[in-house]
């Protein structure tokens, strides 16, 4: 139900992977991708955890710099969606695992 309005927006130096909206809300989402063997996907720490402080600070201002250029009314929100990839052994071909999107991360 969402509309992507942007794929990698800038503002200086900083970076929006995706603005997506709705009818109610305008979502500014980071993407983080990870690619693991078979044997540590299930253990190793997910890809998001890579969305530090700093990180959310520059996404933030980055998001108020688009909403003071694209007036609206609508809901912002701060998004995550993690990508677990992994690499097949045998083809070397690295496939999609797993997405997880956490609506209102940060």
């Amino acid at each position: 139900g969402y509309t992507v309005k942007e794929r990698n927006w800038r503002s200086g130096h900083m970076e929006i992977d995706i603005i997506a909206a709705n009818l109610s809300t305008v979502a500014f989402v980071e993407v983080k991708a990870r690619t693991y063997t078979k044997d540590t996907l299930d253990v190793a720490p997910p890809p998001g955890n890579a969305v530090g402080s700093e990180k959310q600070r520059l996404t933030r201002k980055a998001a108020k710099d688009y909403l003071w250029l694209h007036h609206s009314k609508k809901q912002p929100r701060m998004d995550v969606i993690e990508v677990w990839l992994v690499k097949d052994e045998k083809s070397g071909k690295t496939k999609v695992a797993k997405i997880n999107h956490i609506k209102g991360a940060y």
